[in-house]
């Protein structure tokens, strides 16, 4: 693992820092291009991303001092100021809000710049989950299957101890707490299933349903893979047996997708109804 890059004068350069700004890179480039080709200025793309980027970090910043809560009381500015705690729905919903805001500042559709962030969001998640797998970082639970990977300097190692103290997982009790753990590399698999989520969007890109139909999609799709990966993953917030509270909102994410494509679906073909009755 790749967790430092490199440190100058004392302050030190993360590899999760230097793919957290080529997310939000790749998410302006994918915007741009698709702004442009619904004749608007690849410019706009850019404060999008500005309201994204803030929207995004405060959003992940109180939904990470939320789960927290404790802490947050005890020690309340390390807490909200740390570079831990980029929670991903926290940021996710933070950096929605921040986008509407910069659409309407920039007079965009709301519906169009919806549709440019469905292909947006995929792109940014898969390379910011690069970040995670160099640092270590929200890996798996233990398994010994053949694509399982240890993470000895990882945020926390993957050592039995810490799969044990930050986790709560059950590992046997002959396994001593200095020994590394392969676990599985949910990183890697939350990467492969985001490009293939961009892949079929971008197929889709060019749709002839009303504006913010692809993004409505694209909240079924991610909903079911972070549900997926959920079930993989090194948690300590489990609370109905396996499910997770990531899983809770993944649900409710499908759930509220579902309800949007159906409904725009349905606007759709009741525009074309009197066209085709004429």
């Amino acid at each position: 693992m790749y967790p430092i890059l490199f440190r100058l004068k004392g302050i030190e350069f993360t590899s999760f820092g230097l793919m957290l700004g080529l997310a939000f890179l790749a998410a302006g480039w994918v915007t741009s291009v698709e702004l442009q080709r619904k004749g608007h200025s690849k410019d706009a793309a850019w404060s999008l991303i500005l309201g994204a980027l803030v929207g995004g970090i405060v959003g992940a910043k109180l939904y990470y001092a939320f789960l927290n809560w404790p802490l947050l009381v005890r020690d309340p500015l390390p807490t909200l100021f740390s570079r831990a705690g980029l929670v991903w729905y926290g940021g996710f919903l933070g950096g929605c809000l921040g986008v509407i805001i910069m659409a309407r500042r920039e007079r965009l559709p709301v519906g169009q710049v919806a549709d440019a962030a469905a292909l947006a969001l995929p792109a940014a998640y898969a390379v910011g989950r690069v970040g995670c797998f160099l640092v270590g970082d929200d890996y798996g639970r233990p398994t010994d299957s053949w694509i399982g990977m240890a993470f000895p300097r990882g945020a926390p190692p993957s050592t039995a101890g810490s799969l044990r103290g930050s986790f709560g997982l059950e590992i046997p009790e002959a396994i001593p707490d200095w020994e590394v753990l392969r676990v599985h590399p949910t990183q890697l698999y939350e990467i492969a299933l985001s490009l293939l989520i961009l892949v079929f969007l971008w197929r889709l890109r060019k749709h002839s349903r009303k504006a913010g139909w692809l993004f409505w999609l694209y909240l079924i799709l991610a909903g079911c893979e972070r549900a997926f990966v959920e079930l993989f993953r090194a948690k300590d917030d489990r609370f109905f047996g396996t499910f997770t509270l990531a899983q809770t909102i993944s649900v409710a994410l499908v759930i509220v997708g579902a309800i949007g494509v159906w409904s725009f679906s349905r606007q759709r073909a009741a525009r074309r109804e009197p066209a085709s009755s004429a």
